[in-house]
């Protein structure tokens, strides 16, 4: 038997077949809304961190830049917002109120800004002091912990409308850092590159009171941590180290005398010597009642310690910033001095020996 032609299974396109053939109307794009994502924006980005170098390193394929002394930043720019996240991973837009509304000012374009949050003397140079002020122990003493001053040294661009640019080199982003920020006026500022001899422009750098000087490689894609990649070279020695204890002052009893710090050797932390100078009065007597507030003190120090010195032994909770010459040989810092307290949300890296 004879099967019959089996029904067509779709429908005609269209039920008049004398009518023209149309296609549906296709809506303009709002050009004032961002474009679809190709890449999605990341949440975190690890930052890439400069190796710290005695000379610099020599030929033509790196760029130059000052150091800033302030807070490591990551400025997102997003359709919902913005979001400046701590190298600890914590949103800190509502500490940086200026720095969030520059941000908003520089969309509708979607961007991740790589820099340092800083605050600026009258000379123009980065105070970490003075960010410490709004953000450390006195800011927390006050309940004001905003530094609506501060402003962002922009020094990368790792994604930009749609496009994650880290696996470029870092001279395309930078070029692109550049056409973004130009002629942009607030308080999210271009890190300038300076063409110069990195030794001469580390001799001026500490001539004028600054940090030191950062390299970075030209062909170099953007890899987080200390890769070598990125160099820095530093006038003065500073570095974080855990507060385990105190040697209370005879002349203030609500203050103290030195800062017994540590370092970590390994998974175990150390005893590097102590700290007496560089402090306000108003900063020791905040630091004090921030140690004493701490949820336990110890009879017995945290660290191997054979020293002499009557101390009151703390959880190794807080980290301060110090600045010091050089090391003894039995890795003691020597000639030290007080710069700040960092908040933990900051995830300073403690120094290793």
């Amino acid at each position: 038997m004879t099967k019959g032609p089996r029904p067509p299974r779709s429908k005609p396109l269209l039920r008049d077949e004398s009518a023209a053939l149309q296609s549906r109307q296709i809506k303009k794009r709002d050009r004032a809304q961002p474009a679809l994502p190709f890449d999605p924006m990341p949440r975190r980005v690890e930052p890439a961190l400069a190796l710290l170098k005695q000379k610099p390193p020599l030929g033509d394929q790196w760029q130059w830049e000052i150091k800033w002394d302030g807070y490591r930043l990551a400025v997102h720019v997003e359709s919902s917002g913005v979001r400046i996240i701590t190298r600890g991973g914590y949103d800190w837009a509502d500490q940086f109120p200026g720095i969030e509304s520059a941000a908003r000012a520089l969309g509708p374009a979607t961007m991740i800004l790589d820099g340092e949050g800083v605050v600026l003397d009258e000379q123009g140079r980065s105070d970490f002091n003075a960010m410490q002020n709004a953000l450390g122990a006195v800011g927390r003493r006050s309940g004001n912990l905003k530094a609506g001053n501060a402003i962002f040294m922009a020094f990368d661009l790792l994604y930009l409308d749609g496009r994650d640019l880290r696996s470029l080199e870092y001279r395309e982003r930078r070029h692109l850092l550049e056409e973004t920020l130009d002629d942009f006026d607030g308080a999210i500022r271009l890190s300038e590159e300076i063409d110069a001899d990195p030794a001469t422009l580390f001799d001026h750098a500490c001539r004028l009171g600054l940090e030191g000087i950062v390299g970075k490689r030209r062909d170099s894609r953007y890899r987080p941590g200390k890769t070598g990649d990125w160099v820095k070279l530093k006038c003065v020695q500073s570095e974080p180290f855990l507060i385990v204890g105190y040697e209370p002052s005879t002349s203030a009893p609500g203050g103290f005398a030195s800062l017994i710090l540590a370092a970590y050797h390994g998974d175990e932390l150390r005893y590097v010597g102590s700290v007496g100078t560089g402090f306000k009065e108003r900063a020791v007597l905040d630091l004090r009642a921030t140690m004493d507030k701490l949820p336990w003190r110890r009879k017995a120090p945290p660290v191997p310690y054979n020293g002499k010195r009557r101390a009151v032994w703390v959880q190794p909770t807080l980290i301060a910033e110090v600045e010091f010459r050089q090391w003894t040989p039995d890795n003691k810092l020597r000639h030290a001095s007080y710069k700040g307290l960092r908040e933990r949300q900051d995830n300073a890296d403690v120094f290793r020996l």
